[in-house]
This record gives structure tokens, C-alpha cells and sequence, in this order.
């Protein structure tokens, strides 16, 4: 049999929706999912190294067969356009074993995409208004540094921890891992002018177009940073105001019809107080935007601490608030949730898995719970975790997939999908947990917040510092405060305790009769209460039963009447 007789495949120019796909015996296609249909040059996307093999892209559909194991001998093909793509596909697709591909399971609850803010300003909901908790992760080098179906794997790993949103940067070099001069690992330049803005690749950006679907196929929103500012901010700088708004307008027409994206700006953008640096950044935001209405777009500024907000002119430019931070989260997400002019409010960025970066406190599987939790209690619409493996994705990533933080992200991510999350409101004044809380702690992490907010440390910063990294005051390791929240209808109260000890409720912040268990965020297992449930009059005593499946003191404090749910 030849390859068409398992499958006709029909690549229309300029599709975006689902793939078009005939199957030749009336049989449901297993490569439904995935949209490998972008206009370029009439053919579809195909990977450059293949293109020389095959005009046709047949090494594009090879691809796709081993990805979906639909069964076909190349040798009992006889076909010469398979057996020579195959060669290449090896290649392209580097150490990838084609046996070890992740069974694909398809969610049935993806969002009607793209995203936009609530009515209230709180959080992201989709086009039905359902509300979007984005639980995502850092790739940031997947365009510059995988294959298609390296791309594929990791993706679909990812659905698997039900992550949602993933931080790709649409150019990559090597201030963020991939090649100096900004190619892709087989050579695909982004200009055909290097750095110079005005001369896209349309090669280039149709591999960009095919990750982008790859991911929509996959239910994840794509956070696309369409020129982050570690590497690049010099490229912006050369090119000057006008190539960089036409830039944006070059990429706002070219994926104004992928539903699946939220803009992203900067990326440890320190020098956002120079106005000649911030102007350059807007002027790609605003080319996008003086096309493309569709999506909602956000900006990351500086560490060690920051908010897209508190630089007043990206305002009228985001919808989405990015809060950015190494010390304790809750001290950041509650200071851009207290905004006058507020709006949904994620953690782009905290510490990541297997990193101690300098000044830091290092991404421990404790400290990333520490982050996850604060976070999801003060108000966020969500988070993205990293790790040191995936973000770069260098040599060895594979081996580094399935770890114990994205795992126990997981288990936050299963906790708050089966509330009313969006209704949470932060206890700040702690009028619900009204005692064991830690105040110190609880304060000293906004404090040493605040101070770090510079990009330049002054001397307080500077000494703050020295106090954080020799005696760990505001340090997440050493930071025992507990953040709690209800639901604004009084049906659900939680509290994060970093470690064990007695917090005190008061029960008539409830709106009635309520169950109470302890949630193990190491191991997403509940352990009831004795005595539960309780009335809802008085204070009450709570004392998590020991130390978690880990062997750490952290839980998760659940109080819920029967409409929590």
C-alpha cells in the first residue's frame, strides 16, 4: 500500500479552522487534530530540510503517520518521495524515538479561544464567558530549538499535566538558549537580512504558524512574545521606531486569525524606565494592535519584582497584568490586584524548577507549592511554572519532562478547577483566618517586595538583600505566611499553611453548615476532619494531622457547604 492509500490529505491555502482531510475508506482520521494548513506558498508549511526532499511536503506527511502511528511500510510502499523524506525526517527530528511518542488523548472542554477579561476585570474567561485558570509552562526556545515532532512530544506531554497556556517566544537566540544569531537548530533564519525587521521569512514564520496550531490542537493558549527584550532589545534599538511598528503590523496580519494567542512584551525588561528603550517595545505592540483586535496582550517587566502596571503607559496597551517576582508571590499579585485601575493578573514568572539563580531562593519543590498556592489565593487568574530543563529545551530535555513540579502543579491545578476559584477574594485584612497566620512573615514579604521593586537597587535594596540572604528574612523558603480567601456568596474559605501549626477561623464567614478537609498538594489526596462539618457561628481551631506525603508541612485548609461547587 502507498502512503495515500491510508490517508488522502488535501492542504487548502489559508485555512486556520480545522484541517481539511478526506479519508479515502470513509474512517475518522487520527490526524484530525492537528492543523498543518498556513498560508505560505500554496503547499502548506513544510519543514525546510524536508522541502528539499519533497516539493510536495510528503515528508510533512510522513511526519504525521509516525506521530499518529498509523501503520504503513515504507518498503512496501515502493514509494520514493517516503523513503527519501523518512531519511531526513530522522534527521530533523534529531533523537527523538518515534516508539516512545505519548498516546494521544483529546480533552473534549477546550476553550473557545481567544481569551479576553471578565466583566468584573478579575480574571480571563473564553468567547462563552467560561472561566479560563491558566495553569501553563515556560518553553520559551521551542520555535528556535525543536522539530516539529520534538514539538508534538513535548506539547502533548504537557496536555497530560493539564496544562493549558504555554510561553513561547516567537524569536529566540541565545539570550534565551537557541542560536547567536537567531536560527533555528537546522538553520532557518527569522530575516533574510539578519536583524533587520523590515525583511520577515515567511519560512520562518510559517514554522511559527504551525507550532501555534499545534498547540490550539492540544486545547493550550499560546503566550507569544513576538520580540522578547533579553536578546533582541539591541535588534529593536537598531532598527528604530518605524520598522518596529511595522514589524508588529508585519505580525499582527499574519496571525490576527489564530485564536489561540495572547501577546506578550518585554522579558526581564530592566531598562523599561528608559523611555527610548519602552517606546521601541510599544511600537511592536502597537503595530500588532493597529491590526489585529483579536487578542488581549500583556508585558513583562522587571526582576526582581515588578507588575505590567507600574509602567502607567503600557496601560491602554494590555489587558492581561503580568506580575513578575523571586520573592514571596502573594506580595506582588496583591499589590497589582489592589490597583485602582486593575486587571486580570497572572504569574508569568517566579522561580523555576532546578534553578538557583543568583539572589534567589531556587525552585525547590517546596518553594514552587510556596508560589503556586500564594498565587492562586490572592487573586490571580492563574500561573506558568518553568523548569531549567524546558525553558531552553538544550540536550537532554526529554529526560526531564515528568518531574515532581510539574506533577504536584498538576494537583493545584485539579484543586482549583473543581471550585469556583474566580470567586475567591484574598482575606487582606484577615478577618477570616484570624489568628496563626504569621503576621511577621506575612508583612516582611511585602515589605523586602516593595523595596526590591528597582531595577537599579538602591542602598536599602541592597541591604534588604544582604538581610534576605543571610538571615532569610522575606526569603519564600523561610516565609511561613498563610494566605486565605472565600468565595464573596460565603461557600468556600481555604487557607495555604506553609507549615504546620493552629490557624484560627471565624466559621461565620461561611454562609452555612460547612465540610472541612485537609488537601495534600504533594499527593491531590484529601484527608477528612474529625468532628467535620461544622456549624458556621463561632471560631475554630484548625491543626493540619502531620506532615504531608513528602514529608514537608505545607496543606491546603478546605471549608466548603454544599453550594461550593
Amino acid at each position: 500500500m502507498t502512503i495515500y492509500d491510508v490517508w488522502h490529505f488535501k492542504m487548502v491555502r489559508g485555512s486556520f479552522g480545522p484541517p481539511t482531510l478526506t479519508p479515502d475508506r470513509r474512517r475518522s482520521s487520527p490526524l484530525a487534530k492537528y492543523d498543518l494548513t498556513v498560508a505560505s506558498d500554496g503547499e502548506g508549511y513544510c519543514e525546510p530540510a524536508l522541502r528539499q526532499e519533497s516539493p510536495t511536503c510528503a515528508g510533512t506527511l510522513l511526519i504525521l503517520l509516525v506521530l499518529t502511528s498509523v501503520p504503513c511500510s515504507f518498503t512496501e510502499a515502493g514509494n520514493a518521495y517516503a523513503q527519501s523524506t523518512f531519511a531526513a525526517a530522522t534527521t530533523l527530528t534529531r533523537d527523538v524515538q518515534v516508539q516512545s511518542t505519548p498516546t494521544v488523548i483529546r480533552s473534549t472542554e477546550s476553550p473557545a479561544y481567544p481569551l479576553k477579561a471578565s466583566a468584573n476585570n478579575r480574571y480571563l474567561v473564553d468567547q462563552n464567558d467560561v472561566p479560563f485558570l491558566m495553569v501553563g509552562d515556560s518553553p520559551q526556545a521551542l520555535i528556535g530549538n525543536l522539530s516539529l515532532m520534538e514539538a508534538t512530544l513535548f506539547i502533548e506531554n504537557r496536555r497530560r499535566y493539564g496544562i493549558n497556556a504555554l510561553w513561547i517566544n516567537l524569536l529566540c537566540n541565545d539570550g534565551t538558549g537557541c542560536n547567536a544569531d537567531g536560527t533555528t537548530f537546522d538553520g532557518v533564519a527569522p530575516f533574510t537580512t539578519a536583524n533587520d525587521l523590515s525583511t520577515p521569512n515567511s519560512v520562518y514564520f510559517d514554522r511559527a504558524a504551525v507550532i501555534i496550531n499545534l498547540a490550539a490542537a492540544n486545547g493550550m493558549i499560546v503566550i507569544l512574545n513576538p520580540i522578547e527584550t533579553i536578546g533582541w532589545l539591541r535588534t529593536l534599538q537598531a532598527n528604530g521606531i518605524d520598522k518596529t511598528f511595522a514589524y508588529g503590523q508585519y505580525l499582527g496580519n499574519r496571525y490576527k486569525n489564530f485564536p489561540n494567542i495572547i501577546w506578550m512584551h518585554g522579558n526581564d525588561l530592566q531598562s523599561w524606565q528608559e523611555a527610548t528603550d519602552d517606546a521601541l517595545v510599544q511600537a511592536v505592540a502597537r503595530g500588532i494592535r493597529s491590526v489585529d483586535s483579536n487578542h488581549i496582550h500583556t508585558v513583562e517587566l522587571n526582576y526582581t519584582t515588578s507588575g505590567s502596571l507600574e509602567d502607567a503607559s503600557w496601560a491602554p496597551l494590555i489587558e492581561l497584568n503580568a506580575a513578575y517576582t523571586y520573592f514571596p508571590t502573594y506580595a506582588q499579585i496583591l499589590t497589582e490586584y489592589n490597583r485602582s485601575n486593575f486587571k486580570p493578573v497572572f504569574m508569568v514568572e517566579a522561580n523555576y524548577e532546578f534553578e538557583h539563580g543568583p539572589g534567589t531562593d531556587g525552585g525547590s519543590t517546596q518553594n514552587l507549592r510556596r508560589q503556586e498556592y500564594w498565587t492562586m489565593l490572592s487573586g490571580a487568574t492563574g500561573q506558568l511554572y518553568g523548569s531549567a530543563h524546558t525553558w531552553r529545551l538544550s540536550k537532554g530535555w526529554e529526560s526531564n519532562l515528568d518531574t515532581p513540579g510539574v506533577t504536584q502543579l498538576s494537583y493545584m491545578k485539579n484543586l482549583f478547577v473543581s471550585i469556583k476559584w474566580y470567586d475567591l477574594i484574598p482575606d487582606q485584612t484577615h478577618s477570616v483566618v484570624t489568628a496563626g497566620y504569621d503576621s511577621f512573615s506575612c508583612l516582611a514579604g511585602k515589605v523586602v517586595a516593595y523595596v526590591g521593586k528597582d531595577p537599579h537597587p538602591n542602598l536599602m535594596a541592597r541591604a534588604l538583600a544582604r538581610l534576605r540572604k543571610y538571615w532569610a528574612i522575606g526569603s519564600i523558603t523561610a516565609n511561613t505566611c498563610a494566605t486565605a480567601a472565600r468565595t464573596s456568596d460565603g461557600s468556600l474559605v481555604m487557607a495555604y499553611m506553609p507549615t504546620i501549626r493552629t490557624i484560627t477561623v471565624d466559621m461565620s464567614k461561611l454562609a452555612s453548615v460547612a465540610t472541612a478537609r485537609w488537601y495534600d498538594p504533594t499527593n491531590g489526596e484529601y484527608a477528612n476532619i474529625n468532628g467535620s462539618p461544622f456549624a458556621n457561628t463561632g471560631s475554630r481551631k484548625f491543626t493540619p494531622p502531620g506532615n504531608n506525603s513528602s514529608g514537608d508541612g505545607d496543606w491546603v485548609l478546605m471549608l466548603e457547604t454544599s453550594a461550593s461547587r
